[in-house]
Formats: structure tokens, sequence, C-alpha cells
């Protein structure tokens, strides 16, 4: 099961919250966690990046991709 808008696709994985039950952020609620401007967030959707629906003229980002974009393009630091 999948939630397909246009060209973007987020399959959901075996185990995840039925769609119901999906949070989903506004384009300034992810600028705000991300702490990036909402033209950042515009560019991640449109790359494919960042899985979004689109609800009318705007999207809607699930709360959840939020948090796995994160963790996955955390960079850890090494000190010397």
């Amino acid at each position: 099961m999948g939630v397909v808008c246009g060209r973007y696709r987020w399959v959901m994985a075996a185990g995840d919250r039925p769609l119901n039950e999906v949070k989903f952020l506004t384009v300034a609620e992810v600028a705000s966690v991300m702490r990036v401007s909402k033209m950042t967030v515009y560019r991640l959707v449109h790359s494919g990046h960042l899985p979004a629906i689109r609800v009318g003229r705007s999207f809607r980002v699930p709360e959840q991709a939020v948090h796995e974009y994160l963790r996955e393009s955390f960079v850890g630091v090494e000190t010397a």
C-alpha cells in the first residue's frame, strides 16, 4: 500500500501505521522541525528526497518521513 501523488510515491512498509493514523505536517511545520527555510523543504519534496502528498495546492509530509530523513542524513563528528 502506498501514497501516490503525481510523480511522488511513498510506500508504506509492512508494520507501518495505517494512513488514518499517520500524522502529516505542513511545509512550514517541516521547516520548523528541520530548522531550514520552506523553500528548502519544497526542494526536498520536488527532488524526491522527502516524500509528500499534495492536498489541493499544498503539500503534506508524513511526520515519520521527516524523522527518517534526518536520521539518514545525520553525519557523525569524529574527534581527534
